[in-house]
């Protein structure tokens, strides 16, 4: 079965990820921006509960797409370590459509 790995611009979307934390075979990658000083608590504790399945990475600086460039690296950077990986980006655009694409033309 391949591994779900689910990355969330959770700068710009707030989804609920309590039903995709539950799931096996998941790895969750959270994304929050400089600016966003505060988390959902019941996120925190289910991501928290993922133990190595999930993390947060925080964009360290602000700019014109700059989580969406972390956010492609990361997915770029976990296919070279797993090919056997089916990517879900949640954000609020489309931009990631091709990569994706891209990426599973190389599996």
């Amino acid at each position: 079965m391949k591994t779900q790995i689910i990355l969330v611009d959770f700068e710009n979307v707030q989804p609920d990820l309590l039903p995709a934390l539950a799931l096996e075979d998941v790895k969750v990658l959270v994304f929050v921006g400089p600016q966003q000083l505060k988390l959902p608590i019941a996120t925190v504790e289910a991501v928290q509960k993922m133990g190595a399945k999930a993390e947060y990475i925080r964009v360290s600086k602000q700019g014109p797409d700059a989580l969406d460039m972390h956010i492609a690296f990361y997915m770029g950077r976990l296919s070279l370590k797993a090919s056997d990986v089916f990517f879900h980006v949640i954000a609020k655009d489309r931009d990631y459509d091709p990569l994706i694409a891209h990426l599973r033309a190389l599996q």
